[in-house]
C-alpha cells in the first residue's frame, strides 16, 4: 500500500468508479425487471404516505424509504384509486391497492418503476459511502475501499439495492446509528449527542427490526465501561472498580436516556407528518381490526386508544407497526428450502442460505479475516488475569469493532431463531459490518510479518478479481445469483427460493417470449407483483393456478408457472405442514415427471429469465 499513499487521488477516484459501477448495474437491472411481490404492497402505500399524507396502507413497515421514494412520483400525473373501497373502508388493502394504481387506473407502471427505484438506489450508494467512511477512520483510505467494494458490487446488494423495499434501508440505518452511538460513547459530547439521538430516530424509520439497537446499544455501553473499568484497575490501581464500574455505567445512561428521547422525537415528526391526513376514526377501525387477535390483548387495546387522539395517533401508527411484525415474526412463512415445504422455518435457514449465495471469493476472504481476527482478540496471553487485562486494551483500541462482532453475532442469532424463513434479504443489515471486519482482518494478515508480502498482495488481488467477475456475470439476474456450491445462478432455486431466487422479476421477459414465439394464449401461474394480463394481453394471459387442471381442457397448449409456485406445490412437506392435492401440481407432473437434476420441478421446454417456467403441453 505505500504506492498507493502517494497518490492521494487513488482512493476517492476507486471509490467513484465503485458507486458508478455499483449504480449503473442496479440501474441497468431495474430497467429489465418488472414489481416484486412486496413492490405491490409497497408502492401504493409509498404513494398515499407523499401525496396524501396518508398512513392507511402497509403500517407494517416504517415509512422513510417508502416516502422519500415516492417523492418523484409526485411530478407524474398518475390517478391513485381513492374512491376504491380498498382505500375507502377496507383494513389495510395494500396488494389491492397496489394492483389498482399499477395496471388498473390508466398509469404507466414502467415509469412509476422508473421513478421510484431511483431513491433505494441513492440509499444504496450512500449506504456504500458511509461504510467506506467509518472504514477510512479504522483503516486509513485505502484499506477502506475493501469493504466498500464488497458490498456495492455484492451480488444480493445489487439485487435489492434497487427495490422498493426496506432491507437496504435497515442495513443504512443499523449502519448509521450504530456508527453514531460509537461515536458518542468513544468521545462524549453534545454534538454527538443529538447527532447519535437523530441518527437513531432515522434508523428506526428504516425497518423495524433496528428496534433491536436499544437493547445493542445499552450492551455495548456496558461492555464499552467494562473495558475502562478494566483499564483505570491496571493503569490507576483503581480501589473499588466495581463502584467505579456502576457509577459510570449510571451515568453513561442518562445520557443515553437523552440519545432515546431524541430518537423518539425523530421518530413521532416523521409519522406526524404521514399521518396528518389518516382520519382518526379510520385510524382507530383500521388498528382495531389488525391487533383484534394480538397478544398480550391489553397492548393491542392501548396502541388503539392512543389511535384515538391527534396528539398520539403518530405513536399509535409506529407501535402498531412494531407489534405487526412481532405477530408476522412468530408465525412464520411458507417456504421452499432444501428439497421440502414448511412453514415452521429451519434454525439452519440463514447460515445455510448466506454460504449458498455469498460469491466463493468473498467467503474465503471473510475466512481470513476470521482467522486474523480471532488471534486479535485471544492472542497469546493464558487465561486468568492476563487475559482479562488483555481484553481491556482490545476494548480500549478496538471498541468499534467489537461492536460490529457483538452485532453481527447477536442480529444472526436473532435471525436463526425467528421461523420467518423468506431470504438472505434479512441480513442485509450484518453485511457492512462483516465487511468492514473482512478488511480489518485482511489488513492484519498483511502486516503480521514481512513475509510473503507479493504472494499476500497476489491471493487478495486474484479474490477481488474473481469476486468482480461473478458479479459481472450474473448481470443482470443478481436476485437469482447462487454461487458454484448453490449450483450456480441457473440452479439455485433447487436449494431455495422466494425472495432469494423468484420474487416476480421476469414477467416483462415473459411478456417478450409471448411476442416473439406468437402466443396466443397462455395460462400463467405468476407468483410477483406484475400482472400478466397488463404485460401479456388481456386476451393472451389467463391466469392459472394447478387447482384448474390441465390448461389444455380449455384449449390452451402453453403454460408458464414461476418456480416458486411450482415448488411449494410439489416438494415434499415437513415439520406437519400440510397441502391440498388439488393444489400440487399433480396432473403437469403425471404428464411431466420429476428429472434428476432438475429439482422439485418438471423439467421445462423453455426458461423465461431464471425463474418462469414455460411448459408446452401440445405433444403431451
Amino acid at each position: 500500500m505505500n504506492f498507493f499513499r502517494n497518490h492521494t487521488l487513488f482512493a476517492p477516484v476507486t471509490l467513484f468508479i465503485i458507486l458508478i459501477l455499483s449504480g449503473s448495474l442496479m440501474w441497468l437491472t431495474s430497467s429489465q425487471e418488472s414489481a416484486t411481490m412486496d413492490e405491490l404492497a409497497h408502492i401504493p402505500a409509498s404513494y398515499g404516505y407523499a401525496r396524501f399524507l396518508d398512513y392507511r396502507l402497509n403500517p407494517e413497515h416504517p415509512p422513510l424509504l417508502k416516502t422519500l421514494s415516492a417523492l418523484p412520483l409526485l411530478s407524474l400525473p398518475l390517478h391513485f384509486p381513492t374512491e376504491s373501497s380498498y382505500w375507502t373502508t377496507d383494513t389495510n388493502s395494500q396488494w389491492d391497492v397496489g394492483t389498482l394504481f399499477l395496471y388498473q387506473s390508466g398509469n404507466n407502471p414502467d415509469q412509476i418503476l422508473e421513478y421510484v427505484r431511483i431513491f433505494p438506489i441513492l440509499l444504496t450508494l450512500l449506504t456504500v459511502v458511509l461504510i467506506y467512511a467509518w472504514a477510512r477512520e479504522l483503516l486509513g483510505n485505502e484499506w477502506a475501499l475493501l469493504p466498500a467494494f464488497l458490498f456495492g458490487l455484492s451480488p444480493t446488494v445489487l439485487a435489492h439495492g434497487h427495490y422498493v423495499t426496506t432491507d437496504i434501508a435497515a442495513a443504512f440505518g443499523f449502519l448509521l446509528g450504530t456508527y453514531a452511538f460509537v461515536r458518542f460513547l468513544s468521545s462524549p459530547s453534545r454534538g454527538r449527542l443529538i447527532a447519535a439521538g437523530i441518527a437513531l430516530g432515522i434508523a428506526e424509520l428504516t425497518k423495524f427490526s433496528t428496534v433491536l439497537l436499544i437493547p445493542f446499544f445499552l450492551l455495548f455501553t456496558v461492555c464499552f465501561v467494562v473495558g475502562e473499568t478494566i483499564r483505570k484497575k491496571h493503569s490507576e490501581n483503581l480501589d473499588r472498580p466495581f463502584r467505579f464500574f456502576v457509577s459510570r455505567t449510571l451515568f453513561i445512561l442518562k445520557q443515553i436516556i437523552l440519545i432515546f428521547l431524541i430518537a423518539l422525537a425523530v421518530i413521532y415528526l416523521a409519522y406526524f407528518i404521514v399521518t396528518l391526513n389518516y382520519p382518526v376514526e379510520k385510524q382507530v377501525q383500521d388498528t382495531k381490526a389488525i391487533l383484534g387477535s394480538f397478544s398480550p390483548a391489553w397492548a393491542g387495546s392501548f396502541i388503539t386508544q392512543l389511535a384515538g387522539h391527534e396528539i398520539t395517533k403518530p405513536i399509535a401508527q409506529y407501535l402498531l407497526g412494531v407489534a405487526m411484525v412481532l405477530q408476522r415474526s412468530s408465525g412464520g412463512n411458507t417456504a421452499y428450502f432444501l428439497g421440502g415445504v414448511s412453514a415452521g422455518g429451519w434454525w439452519y435457514y440463514f447460515p445455510i442460505i448466506f454460504l449458498l449465495k455469498e460469491p466463493i471469493p468473498s467467503l474465503l476472504i471473510v475466512f481470513i479475516a476470521l482467522l486474523m481476527g480471532l488471534g486479535v482478540l485471544f492472542g497469546k496471553s493464558p487465561f486468568g488475569m492476563k487475559r482479562v487485562r488483555r481484553f481491556g486494551e482490545y476494548l480500549g483500541i478496538h471498541f468499534a469493532e467489537f461492536v460490529m462482532i457483538l452485532t453481527v453475532i447477536l442480529y444472526w442469532l436473532y435471525s436463526i431463531r425467528s421461523p420467518l424463513n423468506i431470504g438472505v434479504r434479512h441480513l442485509l443489515p450484518t453485511l457492512p459490518f462483516l465487511y468492514i471486519l473482512t478488511a480489518v482482518g485482511v489488513r492484519h494478515w498483511f502486516q503480521s510479518n514481512g513475509k510473503g508480502r507479493v504472494l499476500k498482495i497476489a491471493c487478495i488481488t486474484v479474490l477481488a478479481c474473481w469476486y468482480l467477475g461473478e458479479t459481472i456475470a450474473a448481470y443482470p439476474y443478481f436476485l437469482s445469483y447462487f454461487n458454484e456450491i448453490g449450483g450456480g445462478t441457473k440452479y439455485g432455486y433447487r436449494y431455495v427460493d422466494d425472495s432469494n431466487y423468484d420474487w416476480g422479476q421476469d414477467l416483462k421477459r415473459l411478456a417478450s417470449f409471448t411476442k416473439e414465439h406468437n402466443i396466443k394464449k397462455i395460462a400463467v401461474d405468476y407468483f410477483g407483483g406484475g400482472d400478466p394480463k397488463y404485460y401479456l394481453g388481456e386476451d393472451t394471459a389467463e391466469n392459472w393456478r394447478s387447482a384448474k387442471g390441465d390448461p389444455r381442457i380449455d384449449g390452451i397448449e402453453w403454460l408458464a408457472v414461476s418456480v416458486n409456485t411450482l415448488e411449494s406445490a410439489i416438494a415434499p412437506t415437513e415439520n406437519g405442514f400440510t397441502r391440498d392435492a388439488k393444489d400440487s401440481y399433480g396432473w403437469l407432473t403425471s404428464l411431466r415427471p420429476l428429472k434428476e437434476g432438475m429439482g422439485e420441478i418438471p423439467e421445462p421446454d423453455y426458461r423465461i429469465g431464471t425463474s418462469i417456467m414455460v411448459y408446452h403441453l401440445q405433444n403431451d
